[in-house]
């Protein structure tokens, strides 16, 4: 009876902490979802409770109609996509090679990779603009696109996925007449789906709040992504800050991301639970 009791306290302890660990992350967004829909008069109340009486999208529209909120959020996208797409592809091939082929210099490549990790990302951004200067690139989908399709993170996320990947599905596969690419592309993709769909998760919302690099390598509006018009957005205002605009802006800013892990998480967690298990 006591081991009941003590393994239920215990249960709503550990509830409660993530309950309350849950909030205190949800409310910033909740409280700027809020006042996004709420107009200037209602923001300057000191209470909260004005700010539910009268729900407006005014300041969307505001928004949209002051900056082109449209072309930032589609060059975010498109740079946010391709980007994904390109790292998993170039991450899954080198995975698999690193893993599961037999190369002279393979660890010490492997190896390599693994430094390139420690680098903080700031060492490398004068580099890549002047190599980007000299391919004549600047201000161009290509320099957005290109340097985040290279990444030691993936390449060690898909060759750990990979070296726990059983040996025995490939030699059955090579037995019934598949090349090494048909088992590669039948049997061994479809089963890394999980790692995949985890790298392209935490992949696109990298690209997707990424504002350092599009703020160095881009020189006109138009090919600004929306990190950066939300932050040239901010710095128009001069004396009074229009909170609301301001936060519509932030909430537009924030939603693909929002809905990209949404609906990506079931993998993120099977895949989580594949590598703590051990068979």
């Amino acid at each position: 009876m006591y081991v009941k009791i003590s393994c239920m306290v215990k249960k709503i302890f550990i509830t409660t902490i993530l309950a309350l660990t849950a909030i205190s992350m949800l409310a910033p967004f909740l409280v700027m979802l809020l006042i996004s829909l709420s107009t200037n008069n209602e923001i300057s109340y000191i209470d909260m409770s004005g700010l539910v009486n009268n729900l407006t999208f005014h300041n969307y529209s505001n928004v949209f109609n002051t900056i082109p909120v449209f072309r930032y959020f589609i060059n975010s996208l498109f740079v946010s996509v391709f980007t994904t797409i390109g790292q998993v592809i170039i991450a899954t091939l080198a995975g698999y090679a690193f893993a599961r082929l037999s190369f002279k210099g393979r660890n010490i490549l492997f190896f390599i990779i693994l430094i390139t990790m420690f680098i903080p990302p700031q060492v490398n951004i004068i580099p890549l603009f002047f190599l980007m200067r000299e391919l004549h690139l600047v201000d161009t989908y290509s320099a957005l696109i290109l340097p985040g399709l290279f990444g030691g993170f993936g390449v060690f996320l898909m060759r750990q996925h990979f070296l726990s990947f059983p040996g025995e599905l490939e030699d059955a596969s090579l037995i019934d007449g598949c090349s090494k690419l048909q088992t590669f592309i039948k049997i061994v993709c479809p089963l890394a789906i999980p790692a995949m769909a985890t790298l392209a998760i935490f992949t696109f919302i990298s690209s997707w709040n990424s504002f350092i690099w599009p703020l160095i390598v881009t020189n006109s509006e138009a090919m600004r992504t929306l990190p950066l018009g939300l932050a040239v957005f901010k710095s128009s205002y001069r004396e009074v800050i229009m909170w609301g605009d301001l936060l519509a802006c932030s909430v537009v800013c924030s939603l693909p991301a929002i809905i990209i892990f949404l609906l990506g998480k079931k993998y993120i967690i099977n895949d989580m639970m594949k590598g703590g298990v051990k068979e």
